[in-house]
Formats: C-alpha cells, structure tokens, sequence
C-alpha cells in the first residue's frame, strides 16, 4: 500500500472512531452550550441566570469563553467562533440539546456569513448589531437608533450611575450584572423591547448586518428563564 492510500485508511478510520465516540455520549436533557465572543460581558450576565437556574432545579448550563481568540486580526473572525464551538460540540461527554453561540456585529465584515454558517449547523445565534451593549440598553429603554458601540456604552455609564447600580458607571467586568439588572424589572423589559425591535425583521430579506439596531439575544434568555417559572 503505498503512502496516499495509507493516509486514506488512516483518515476513514479516525473518523469511524470519532462516529463511535459520538454514539456512546448521552443526550442530556434541558442542557445548554452557551459559547460567547466576550470573555466578561456575556458571560457575567448568563452566569448570573445560570446561577439562578441551577439554585432551583439543577442541571448543566455550561458557559464557555473564548478569550483567546483574536477576531480583530487577518484569518480569525466571527466564523471562527463557529468553528470553535464544533470543536467544543465533538470533544464534549455529553450531547447538549441546545447549542447558543452568541456574538456582535461590531465593525466585522463576515458578519452574515458566520450567522448562516452557524445556523447550518443547527446552532441558535443570539447575535447582535452593534454590540450586546444594546441589548443592555433595552433593560432600561426601548431604542431603535442605530448607534456605535462605544455610543451604546456611554449611554449605559449614565444610566448605571442614575439607577445606582454602580457608582463608578457600567463596566465589562461588573460580575452582578443579571442580578443588578433584573433588580427593577429589567430583564421582562429588555425581551419586551428586544421583541418590539424584532417585529420588523425578515429572517429571509433582511441581513443581520443591516438590520441595526437588533438583537437576538433576547431568545437565548427568554429560553433560559423558562426554568425559572
């Protein structure tokens, strides 16, 4: 056998071996993988549900940041969180029933082609244009305005501040954010206004890239807080 035709059994028998990894893992019923683009934001503020969650009925929740990721640089971008989490979804013990993948437009290009990509493979993308920070936003009020991020976060700084959720403003790194923003209400108005923005979107005409401002983010929560009725 020569050496191409041992690299083409080498090959079908790795992946035979994948198939059979694969068979043996068990589904697991009302399990979520939750990857985010965001090392502090997102997942702060779905750890703060997820304690919640678990505090009442257990369960595995299992949030995984993708920090190390570069999605500004040439050759990684959003699609990549896509191939990132294939690679979580293969190595996993276990067959989660619900896979979110959960990023921002922000100035990215291949935008629309990471959400398509993703949405193929069977996973919910709870995407937003511009930034997660808008769907923050809707927490306290209902905007359409297609804003800059860095606009977006501004407007939170102020509001953190005259709600008294933080002296020093909104921040990343604010590890009570679900909680902080659920305090008032927050949260039941954020999925009400995210729905409210979303009326308007065509899944089939409109692209995610244009459609700003939005957010899905809001399927991902309303789904989670299901657990908590």
């Amino acid at each position: 056998m020569n050496d191409l035709g041992k690299d083409d059994l080498f090959k079908k028998r790795r992946e035979a071996r994948k198939k059979r990894d694969y068979a043996f893992r068990t589904p697991k019923a009302n399990s979520f993988l939750i990857v985010t683009e965001g090392k502090c934001t997102e997942p702060n503020y779905i750890n703060g549900l997820k304690e919640e969650i678990i505090a009442k009925i257990g369960g595995t929740v299992d949030i995984v940041e993708v920090p190390e990721i570069d999605i500004h640089g040439e050759g990684a971008s959003t699609e990549k969180l896509i191939e990132i989490t294939e690679q979580y979804v293969s190595k996993a013990n276990i067959i989660y029933q619900n896979i979110w993948v959960v990023f921002d437009k922000d100035d990215f290009l291949n935008f629309d082609k990471a959400i398509a990509e993703g949405e193929e493979k069977g996973y919910s993308i709870a995407w937003s244009n511009q930034s997660f920070e808008y769907w923050l936003y809707l927490h306290f009020h209902y905007s359409d305005a297609d804003l800059h991020r860095h606009q977006w976060n501004a407007k939170l700084d102020e509001l953190f501040k005259s709600y008294g959720l933080n002296k020093s403003g909104y921040s990343k790194n604010i590890k009570n954010l679900y909680s902080l923003l659920d305090s008032f209400g927050g949260v039941d108005a954020a999925i009400s206004n995210a729905k409210r923005r979303m009326a308007g979107f065509d899944s089939v005409k409109d692209k995610p890239s244009l459609y700003a401002p939005g957010t899905k983010v809001h399927l991902l929560i309303e789904q989670l807080r299901r657990y908590l009725e």
